[in-house]
């Protein structure tokens, strides 16, 4: 596949002193041997971009029926609302760039949101799917919300491309609706855990989880694929606010770093509270955590901090960044990329004529092209043939990626 260098700015210097700051104030209990804080793992600044992707002004020759519609439902509300957030920007911005390049085909855009809670989110799916015009929609973002309303997509013929829920159970229920526009968490795990042992050459990590389906799924493929690197592990709950029991138990195991497998609202002040107790390893998250919002909840405490995503950096891409900025108002988060890509694939449906929730259906399923952030192609369950998973780290109380880990 040919690819072009999309290269930005100066290269960024990175320094191990970023990772000390938020513990050199800190009065030391013996925690940890700090191994894996000392590492220096320098940004990247460039990302090669599929020379032929795919964007969602097509040819600009496109006609379709009036009132054609994409959906998006997830969160737009609630704990975790960024990651959805990051979401709908994405699709917002390919449907606008479609449909001003397409005068003869304009795609309305209609958003549901499910606060990001799997006992909610039947109401909202069940609102979309019963709306006659939406012909496909991107989500559901997380796992647990997924697992719960796959079984209403799939009676009612919706295809739905999720940017972001990564449970690897989700694509075997046999479902023929459900594509995954990532890697799952069979793929995340290891590569996390590659990632610990390896490049943060941490030599005693001490797993976390929280109680959701992803926090669950991920857990259980970065524990197995530890080994005997994993010191300890323990449990937390959605809506957790002390962990005080969890921070004396990982103080007294001394770990070189500390992986979270759950989303940002309760891994920011779990951070927080690991680091005011002495703390000075690495705290590591997945997608769940990797989001602007953590930085902002955790403070000073998330200088320490490192991400696992199987997601691409989308503000490396330079026309993308530029058009979300203006947007959104904001840098692309977590996601972003994702959702654009996953609202372009059904948008060039749409544009080829796939009007219909069954033609739309297999067009997906038959699907074949570069993305802006990856190779498009699902197998027979809807999982991509070849996902990639990039790290991040803080640095200057901003996200960063330092490349590709798996």
């Amino acid at each position: 596949m040919l690819r072009k260098k999309v290269i930005i700015g100066a290269a960024v210097a990175a320094s191990a002193a970023l990772f000390l700051a938020g513990c050199a104030n800190q009065a030391s209990t013996g925690g940890s041997t700090n191994t894996s804080a000392k590492v220096n793992i320098p940004a990247i600044t460039s990302i090669d971009t599929p020379k032929d992707a795919v964007l969602p002004a097509g040819d600009g020759k496109a006609t379709c029926p009036a009132g054609l519609t994409i959906g998006y439902v997830g969160a737009e509300t609630g704990p975790n609302a960024q990651l959805g957030i990051n979401i709908y920007n994405g699709i917002q911005l390919a449907i606008n760039q479609h449909n001003e390049a397409n005068k003869g085909c304009q795609v309305g855009f209609k958003k549901f949101d499910t606060e990001g809670d799997p006992n909610k989110a039947t109401g909202p799916v069940t609102q979309a799917v019963n709306e006659a015009d939406i012909v496909g929609v991107v989500g559901l973002p997380f796992s647990g919300e997924s697992k719960a309303t796959g079984n209403i997509f799939e009676q009612q013929g919706l295809v739905h491309i999720t940017p972001s829920a990564t449970n690897p159970d989700l694509t075997k229920n046999g479902w023929t609706t459900f594509f995954r526009g990532l890697g799952n968490d069979a793929v995340q795990g290891p590569a996390a855990a590659k990632f610990l042992t390896g490049k943060l050459e941490a030599k005693k990590v001490y797993l976390v989880q929280d109680d959701s389906d992803y926090g669950i799924g991920l857990a259980t493929t970065t524990s197995k694929a530890l080994g005997d690197a994993l010191v300890g592990t323990d449990k937390v709950t959605t809506g957790q606010k002390d962990f005080s029991a969890v921070v004396s138990k990982i103080i007294n195991a001394k770990p070189d770093a500390v992986y979270y497998s759950g989303y940002y609202a309760e891994g920011a002040p779990f951070d927080q509270q690991l680091v005011a107790k002495g703390f000075e390893g690495t705290f590591v998250g997945p997608d769940g955590v990797k989001d602007d919002q953590f930085i902002k909840l955790a403070g000073d405490a998330s200088s320490n901090a490192y991400f696992t995503c199987p997601c691409i950096p989308g503000e490396l891409i330079p026309d993308f960044e530029k058009a979300y900025k203006t947007l959104a108002s904001a840098e692309p988060g977590t996601y972003s990329i994702e959702g654009y890509d996953a609202a372009t694939v059904l948008l060039s449906g749409i544009d080829q004529g796939k009007t219909t929730r069954a033609d739309l259906k297999d067009f997906v399923k038959s699907y074949d092209k570069d993305g802006l952030s990856k190779h498009y192609k699902w197998d027979s369950t809807g999982e991509l043939q070849a996902p990639t998973v990039y790290g991040y780290k803080v640095e200057g109380g901003k996200i960063v990626p330092i490349g590709t880990i798996g």
